[in-house]
């Protein structure tokens, strides 16, 4: 060491970068790794530390690897050690061995005296424990990774996906004890196809490792929805597409070869101690040349923090500047905020539409002057919500601010709104089945992003045909997700003193008690589910003298086998199913317990998947004849405690309208 430092510095960073990369070459990288404190740490030296060492030492000489499984335990009572190894299906016995080795010796550096842990490298699995784990099927630690590329012809795509991925499931869990593994590819739109593969480890059952596929897959719309590829692996088992071929043809099992049991290999049969020596002392020279390496580039970094520091202070000011427009641009693009430019009128704002100079179509959303919200807030918030990019969501272009003028500019969008469609008897001809079952499905991602995928986590609280606008192609736009303040990203329930949103819409916690979560936006939108798929408003159907509420009309139907009855008359009955299934999907939205409902990452699995099969709903929130009686009529409202913890309170009417702005939440990420 001391050589070392009496060199020149530049000397002396190439060689830990030499030293570092020749350590990095000799172990192939891996993709995730989890050390558990929690299951117990064994000291230095130990029996469990030489049982361990015992076991990752023997841990690919058996003759049986060419199946690319094994699974081995060694020692007794609190020092036995049990190991699991598993090649993907595609990997060649030598390849097999070579990665299985590179974990071991990645997996005891990484983790020096944990109980339990384990590896994920591209083409092989290693894991270790001090408790039995064969034949038990895991789904955590897990991880996920996507490829960056959009898929095309999303709705096509998705379809021949699940498709795909139903049919290897069902092969992969046919497989033996020796091996269940499957990979194909299938055909999607625009000469696209899809590469996928999936697999689990052979000691679980057909039944086990069919759940524990199953419940990979369903991650999908939350992990890579929209993308070319991505995968899901977890201890028991993984799947994984792409837009490309990513596996080699599989590997042949012969047929003659018996599957394999657990062994248990005794102090005899182990390797030499060269090997156990090698394990230990190459991990722990690593560390120490990776903890100079460390120090050495603190130091350098620390004179570069007040720069950077500096320079992002910079570049967000520069953000601010590029999204702030000119007022006298703006009310030139809206001829004077003309009354024949206004769009619609709600309780926060008008909204106008406009033609900029350059030929753009916007929509201008002019706040109401009684806001108390600050210059530096604004800009702020403004910030964060340019950041929101989604096909199905209106996207907000930039602000405005002059004097006590707020102004919020927008994407302009064609094609009005749902309600001038789905509850028009001479429009909704319009909307085919097709349509609309694009539009539920478009809405539903749209929500997911808002919940849980993008940088912020927002609860829209307003989600309602009227604030759902269509494009040139009938593709839903979630809008008025916009201005809100901002609560901490893990709090799953929060509460508010001013409730703002529509009757029909509202959740029963939230019109009552004023308490919002994500489930808020789930009963919304299975409201909106109902009202697409019979083109009858939530607040009533006429029955010749009788009114009866949307909600208790789906029930009553659905509950007696008549769902049918539900679905808009102007519709044809070719997809029956599809429309039955919206219902039950609508239904299971609308429950009076929030526990009950669906999360909107199940949802979009509902929607995607049918040969998911779904659960029974229970009587709906507001049904006519529950403890929770329906809603006089419909309107927006706002509520106001006096003071704050009082028990009276002030409602006060606002005026719905078409472009109705809305309260939204919103989670930093």
């Amino acid at each position: 060491m001391a050589v070392v430092v009496a060199v020149s510095s530049r000397s002396f960073l190439c060689c830990l970068l030499f030293l570092f990369i020749a350590i990095s070459q000799t172990s192939a990288q891996y993709n995730y790794v989890s050390c558990d404190n929690n299951k117990g740490n064994y000291t230095a030296e130990s029996t469990y530390q030489t049982n361990l060492n015992t076991l990752l030492s023997n841990l690919t000489s058996n003759t049986q690897i060419n199946y690319g499984f094994y699974n081995f335990s060694y020692g007794q009572n609190s020092d036995e050690v049990n190991a699991i190894g598993l090649c993907r299906g595609d990997v060649m016995p030598d390849e097999c061995r070579s990665c299985l080795n590179d974990a071991r010796d990645n997996l005891t550096q990484l983790c020096p005296n944990q109980k339990e842990a384990i590896l994920y490298h591209d083409k092989c699995m290693l894991r270790y424990s001090n408790r039995s784990i064969f034949g038990l099927m895991e789904t955590k630690p897990s991880y996920y990774m996507y490829n960056t590329n959009n898929a095309t012809e999303v709705y096509q795509f998705n379809q021949v996906l699940s498709s795909l991925m139903r049919i290897l499931t069902g092969i992969a869990a046919s497989g033996d004890s020796r091996r269940k593994y499957a990979a194909a590819s299938a055909g999607a739109s625009n000469f696209q196809t899809i590469y996928g593969a999936v697999q689990c480890t052979p000691d679980l059952s057909r039944q086990e490792c069919f759940h524990c596929l199953f419940g990979a897959i369903k991650q999908i719309p939350t992990c890579c929805d929209e993308k070319r590829g991505g995968r899901v692996v977890g201890p028991s088992c993984n799947i994984r597409y792409e837009d490309y071929r990513f596996y080699e043809q599989t590997t042949i099992i012969d047929p003659e070869t018996p599957p394999p049991s657990t062994i248990n290999t005794s102090p005899e049969e182990s390797s030499n101690t060269t090997i156990i020596v090698i394990a230990i002392i190459v991990p722990a020279a690593a560390v120490v040349l990776v903890i100079c390496l460390f120090l050495y580039l603190t130091r350098r970094n620390a004179r570069k923090n007040h720069a950077e520091e500096d320079e992002e202070d910079q570049n967000e000011i520069n953000i601010v500047e590029s999204l702030q427009f000119n007022f006298d641009t703006i009310r030139v693009a809206t001829e004077d905020f003309s009354d024949s430019n206004k769009l619609g009128q709600g309780g926060f704002g008008i909204v106008y539409w406009g033609r900029l100079s350059n030929g753009q179509m916007i929509a201008v959303k002019r706040l109401s002057r009684d806001s108390g919200q600050g210059d530096t807030e604004f800009k702020n918030e403004v910030v964060l919500v340019v950041k929101l990019q989604h096909r199905n969501l209106v996207r907000l272009l930039g602000f405005c601010l002059e004097g006590r003028e707020r102004l919020l500019i927008y994407e302009f969008v064609p094609n009005k709104s749902l309600d001038y469609f789905i509850f028009d008897p001479a429009m909704n001809a319009q909307l085919d089945w097709e349509k609309r079952y694009k539009i539920i499905r478009g809405i539903a991602r749209g929500l997911l992003y808002l919940h849980e995928d993008s940088q912020l986590r927002i609860i829209h609280r307003d989600l309602k045909a009227s604030n759902i606008l269509l494009d040139e192609e009938m593709n839903p736009k979630i809008a008025d997700f916009g201005m809100a303040r901002l609560v901490l990203m893990d709090q799953t329930q929060a509460n508010t003193s001013r409730i703002v949103g529509t009757y029909g819409y509202m959740a029963p916690e939230y019109a009552m008690h004023g308490q919002f979560s994500v489930k808020s936006d789930v009963f919304s939108f299975g409201v909106l589910i109902l009202e697409i798929v019979s083109g009858q408003k939530n607040s009533g159907i006429n029955k010749g003298e009788n009114m009866e509420d949307l909600l208790s009309f789906a029930w009553r139907n659905w509950k007696e086998g008549k769902a049918i009855n539900i679905v808009d008359p102007s519709l044809n009955n070719n997809s029956r199913n599809e429309m039955l299934r919206c219902i039950h999907i609508g239904l299971l939205c609308v429950q009076e317990n929030l526990v009950d409902r669906p999360t909107m990452a199940n949802i979009v699995l509902m929607l995607n998947s049918y040969s998911l099969s779904l659960p029974i709903p229970a009587e709906p929130a507001f049904y006519m004849n529950s403890r929770t009686r329906s809603l006089p009529e419909m309107q927006s409202w706002e509520y106001n405690s006096r003071e704050p913890g009082s028990s009276e309170a002030i409602f006060k009417s606002v005026q719905e309208s078409e472009n109705e702005a809305s309260i939204s939440e919103l989670y930093p990420r």
